[in-house]
């Protein structure tokens, strides 16, 4: 499980949208939606592409696409 409220944040700090990263990725704008939300899994290969696009260091990597149990929690909570 991927987090999304981090991606989300970053992705307006770097002033990308869905849509940037879908055609970054050669994907449906709509795919890449349920991918960042955590509907349809994330490949390793798109999200260090996605990681690149953000401009994420690797030793925050994890942070951003390894969510926790306690992250997972709070992401049904809806307060991620």
């Amino acid at each position: 499980m991927i987090n999304s409220s981090k991606i989300k944040g970053r992705m307006v700090e770097m002033q990308l949208t869905q849509k940037d990263i879908a055609i970054s990725l050669g994907l449906a704008q709509s795919t890449v939606n349920q991918k960042i939300n955590n509907v349809r899994p994330m490949d390793l290969n798109e999200a260090e592409k996605i990681s690149a696009l953000l401009s994420i260091q690797p030793e925050e990597f994890s942070t951003y696409f390894f969510c926790n149990s306690y992250c997972a929690m709070q992401h049904k909570k809806g307060a991620v």
